[in-house]
């Protein structure tokens, strides 16, 4: 069973000047009672940051933050003394746990656009933790690459809870298909190009959720996706 999301219809910041935000799920202005979660994922930003704009120090409590840096460059900072900065392709991940304050900021001189992913953790008032990698761009052409796992898992980025994170730059008339085993669930995540999904196109910045149901790709134009695999709920 598959269902698809058209970017037309999720919802959008207000206009802040420095900040468009695309809400894949319930989020600030954005409310829909329908729409509040996938399984664990609690909120999928795909955020557009103006060149020297950002967000300043806040606090975040009981959650595992993934950031996946799509263009530009992403500065990290926060109050356990950890500062870096990250660009395309690369990943940084916060488990906020006890509680932890953070900023990102976009110091370069471009838009910097960034996926942020929030995923319950399973298990609450955790030691706040901190950590980033630096893919290389050919490690996910015409592959999938195994960006983040649970925290016994063989990702390189770990979290702590029963989530896969997976990445892949399909080349135009090449083909790649995602198994979700029984039990699981997934939710893909356009991030630009253009694909046939079982027979659904997606555009740039659509979705689609997946329960048991194995996804067969075609990259109509080259593609960017991205998949978070889970348990099914």
């Amino acid at each position: 069973m598959i269902k698809k999301i058209d970017h037309k219809n999720m919802g959008r910041s207000t206009d802040l000047g420095w900040l468009d935000s695309h809400f894949h799920f319930s989020f600030a202005e954005y409310f829909n009672r329908e729409n509040m979660n996938f399984g664990v994922m609690r909120v999928l930003n795909d955020d557009l940051i103006g060149a020297g704009e950002g967000f300043d120090l806040h606090p975040h409590r009981d959650m595992e933050i993934v950031s996946y840096v799509v263009d530009g460059e992403l500065t990290h900072g926060d109050t356990m003394g950890n500062r870096e900065t990250l660009k395309r392709g690369e990943v940084q991940y916060m488990s906020a746990g006890t509680g932890v304050y953070h900023s990102e900021h976009n110091l370069g001189e471009n838009t910097a656009r960034l996926l942020q992913i929030w995923i319950y953790p399973n298990e609450k008032d955790m030691k706040p933790n901190y950590g980033d990698y630096r893919f290389k761009w050919e490690e996910r052409e015409n592959k999938w690459l195994h960006l983040v796992s649970k925290f016994d898992g063989k990702a390189p980025v770990r979290i702590n809870q029963d989530v896969n994170i997976y990445a892949t730059n399909l080349e135009k008339g090449k083909e790649i298909s995602f198994e979700i085993a029984e039990g699981r669930q997934a939710y893909l995540v356009n991030i630009e190009g253009l694909a046939k999904i079982n027979g659904e196109q997606l555009v740039t910045r659509d979705a689609l959720e997946t329960v048991e149901e194995t996804l067969n790709i075609r990259a109509v134009e080259t593609v960017h996706l991205l998949v978070l695999e889970m348990a099914k709920q």
